[in-house]
């Protein structure tokens, strides 16, 4: 299964639905709170250049970007290949 990591805070809606339909495909993640730990938005912008809003999501190190993006891999069809999910 890939590496999956999320930097989120706590009251972000998207946050909570992005971790949603990640948990409901079983796929472990490592969350990173941007509010707990303030240095983790700045490693967030540096690792996705451009990107200041949680979430910002990463597969195998690739940034993949928000919540918006991570429903369209899986609407097309793409999310779970990248998470090495078997159909």
């Amino acid at each position: 299964m890939a590496n999956v990591e999320i930097y989120t805070s706590p009251w972000c809606g998207y946050c909570h639905r992005a971790k949603r339909l990640l948990d409901k495909k079983g796929v472990l993640y490592t969350e990173y709170d941007v509010t707990v730990e303030p240095g983790r938005r700045q490693e967030m912008m540096q690792r996705a250049p451009g990107s200041y809003t949680v979430p910002q999501i990463f597969i195998d190190d690739k940034g993949i970007g928000g919540c918006d993006e991570l429903f369209e891999l899986d609407f097309d069809g793409e999310l779970d290949p990248m998470l090495g999910i078997a159909a």
